[in-house]
Formats: structure tokens, sequence, C-alpha cells
């Protein structure tokens, strides 16, 4: 396992290849289709930055720059008056094909976690940018839950909890790479090797 603290380098992140099996540490934010479509209408495609999100533009850039997404509408108690991760599963990527390349650009983020891989522009965009993607086991909530060590905050609750910005501390986190930042997607491959065994067969 190859160990990484975050923030990422752009050396950290080119040194990486589909494949490689990493384990992360330090803060990452969860954000699901409500967020990444606040991304783009509130600061990507916004002219000027409204004044009452300034202050969390601030925040979530100094969060993201070098920095992870994770695609995870997790499942939260509290306890006297803290947060705690009960589960914490990947969500299907693919939802956020159509914003990702442009968060991913506009952060500097060097990493995304989810399930079930990425397209064309996403790809792209780790390759441009040198970023990667992270395949997270599904069906492991309660396990990758396990590496959450501290819920640090919590932004845009009003969202609900699913898809409400959640900003965590983890230790260890278990994950795979299958888009690396020089080209190569794992799930690109999978499907052209998977197309060519069923077109034998017809």
């Amino acid at each position: 396992m190859i160990r990484l603290n975050i923030p990422m380098t752009d050396e950290q992140i080119m040194n990486l290849k589909v494949g490689d099996v990493v384990g992360l540490n330090g803060v990452i934010l969860t954000a699901r289709d409500q967020a990444h479509k606040y991304f783009i209408e509130t600061f990507i495609d916004s002219e000027k930055i409204p004044e009452s999100e300034a202050e969390l533009h601030q925040t979530l850039c100094e969060i993201l720059r070098g920095g992870v997404i994770y695609h995870c509408g997790p499942i939260v108690k509290t306890i006297d008056d803290r947060w705690e991760f009960v589960a914490a599963g990947p969500t299907t990527s693919i939802r956020e094909e159509p914003y990702q390349d442009r968060v991913i650009e506009y952060f500097g983020l060097k990493a995304v976690i989810g399930k079930g891989g990425m397209g064309a522009r996403t790809l792209a965009a780790c390759q441009k940018h040198r970023a990667v993607y992270l395949h997270a086991v599904g069906g492991a909530a309660s396990l990758i839950a396990q590496s959450v060590k501290e819920v640090e905050d919590v932004y845009k609750l009003e969202f609900g909890v699913p898809e409400a910005m959640w900003k965590i501390r983890v230790e260890n986190f278990p994950a795979t790479v299958t888009i690396d930042a020089h080209g190569n997607s794992l799930h690109q491959k999978i499907q052209e090797e998977s197309r060519k065994i069923l077109e034998a067969y017809l």
C-alpha cells in the first residue's frame, strides 16, 4: 500500500499508476450531486461570487487545493455535540461526469474517490491537471467509516445529510487507482476487453 498525505503534490500523483493501492491520510471533503451543482452555479460559472458565499468559497479552496473529493452520502449520527460517521460507502461516480473536469481544474483537486469509474472528460482532466480517480469498495461502508477518525465540519447541511459537504479527517483510507494522470483508465480497458469478448460470441 502506498501511503499518501493530503494535500498531495504533482510529483506524488505522477508516481501513481492504475492498479496501485493507496492509503489516504488527512482531510477530505464529501461531495455528491447537489454539491457539484453548487460548485458550478455559485463559483465556476458565476461572474461574481455572492458575498454570502465568499467565506465558504475561501474555506473550500483551502480544503480542496491539492486535496480530495469523495463521492459519498454518509450515514451520520450525533454523539453529545459531535458528528460521527456510521457508514461511509462510495456513491456511483458517473453522475458527476458532467461537472467533474471543471471542478478538478477550478479547485486544483488531486484525487476524486468513488465507485464505478468516470468517463472521458474526467480522464482527460486527470491527465491535464495531474489528478487521479480512486475506486473505493462498494458494500464496505461500515469498514470504510472506520478510517474516518473525525468529522471536522459540515457545510450546506440544508442540502440534506447525504448531499451535504462533510469535512472529515481520515487515516489509511483504502482505495485503488483506476484512472491515473498518464491517460490510463482501468474502467475503459475493461469495457474494451469485455466488448471484444462479447463480439466474439455474436
